[in-house]
């Protein structure tokens, strides 16, 4: 198999990154994706740094040695922020595409110069989101808030009725405490989803905020960079001559592991790729000491 026919790894710490994915299949309908939930060892955003680069390395590790993979996008901001520098670090020759919240689009697009910032506790504490907050924090005041248990709830939400009210309570919670969102002056006229799970939220969240504040994810932005990396390293599969939406379905393919509950993750995929189930698989990644992976 040549190195342009190689899949695309994804992975996530569950199943939040399938809207990234959702974007990725959209921008690169040619291309076969391997996607990874890390479901059993959820939530990253409450964990230490050590924990979760182990798991990033980990995964990374997995997804080349199992499934041959030409470029992987890291598709958890909280992961990015602990791991991505380190996982470079000991896999160079391997493509890498990592999540941040919107932060600059966000500081160039805002009238009121208040910007709400959603995110978990382990990126909001992050060296690589203050950094991030100091380069485009000049003129554009960010309000930032930890939203403990959040993506958990809409990873429960999959499966269980009393998942989606507790979504709309926690999003209640802390849109609440972010403040007044509107278009007057010294309110947040924008709202950063900085975490892949979020988007999946944006119906309980638009209501909350109102019909004029944008919502800003980076699944689009994430999959622009995907096939700029790609096209630089010339591994992008040739596009079928047949451009019929429906001839692309049929001939991408995808295949969705995950570390934990297979019916999560099939329940996930049904609601919101149109992915049956006989697409998903469980599978077993073992932690490494980062050290062995270099």
């Amino acid at each position: 198999m040549t190195l342009a026919a190689a899949p695309i790894g994804v992975f996530d710490s569950g199943i939040g990154g399938l809207s990234v994915l959702q974007a990725l299949r959209h921008e690169l309908p040619q291309e076969h994706f391997v996607y990874l939930a890390d479901s059993g060892h959820a939530p990253y955003g409450e964990r230490g740094d050590a924990f979760v680069q182990a798991r990033t390395h980990a995964i990374a590790h997995h997804l080349r040695a199992r499934h041959g993979i030409k470029a992987l996008v890291i598709a958890c901001n909280t992961a990015t922020a602990a791991a991505v520098e380190s996982l470079r670090a000991a896999l160079p020759d391997l493509p890498m595409i990592g999540v941040e919240p919107a932060i600059k689009p966000a500081s160039l697009s805002s009238q009121t110069h208040h910007v709400g910032v959603m995110a978990t506790r382990g990126t909001v504490e992050s060296r690589r989101f203050h950094k991030l907050l100091h380069e485009h924090g000049q003129h554009t005041q960010f309000h930032a808030q930890a939203c403990d248990g959040l993506a958990r709830a809409i990873e429960l939400s999959t499966q269980a009725e009393d998942g989606a009210m507790e979504v709309q309570a926690l999003c209640a919670r802390y849109i609440s405490a972010l403040g007044q969102f509107g278009l007057k002056t010294g309110e947040m006229d924008t709202l950063v989803l900085g975490c892949t799970h979020y988007v999946f939220a944006k119906p309980q969240l638009r209501a909350l905020v109102g019909p004029d504040v944008q919502l800003i994810d980076t699944g689009a932005a994430v999959a622009r960079q995907t096939r700029r990396l790609l096209n630089k390293a010339q591994t992008l599969r040739a596009e079928p001559a047949d451009r019929d939406p429906a001839a692309l379905a049929g001939a991408q393919q995808i295949q969705l592991m995950t570390t934990g509950q297979l019916s999560a993750l099939q329940a996930a995929a049904a609601r919101w790729l149109d992915v049956p189930a006989s697409r998903c698989v469980q599978v077993q990644v073992d932690s490494k000491p980062i050290a062995a992976s270099a």
